[in-house]
């Protein structure tokens, strides 16, 4: 069982020269951005097995997607 959590937006999406580094340690594309947020948040996900991705919405806009393993106990 997986859950996701999706979170999107109607913004100018990213460029696709940007979109392999955005998860990059130190990545910015803001003026004063450590370029942290998205790398640690990926870490995060991916230390419980799960999965950060981001994509382009068609028209405009980017989506990013968290899954992560749900496990189910018995009682």
């Amino acid at each position: 069982m997986t859950a996701l959590v999706s979170v999107e937006d109607t913004g100018s999406g990213i460029s696709d020269d940007v979109m392999d580094s955005i998860f990059d340690v130190f990545y910015t594309t803001k003026k004063n951005g450590t370029g942290m947020g998205l790398s640690i948040s990926r870490n995060i996900v991916e230390a419980h097995s799960g999965e950060l991705v981001a994509r382009n919405n068609e028209g405009s806009g980017a989506t990013f997607v968290v899954k992560l393993p749900v496990q189910m106990e018995a009682g």
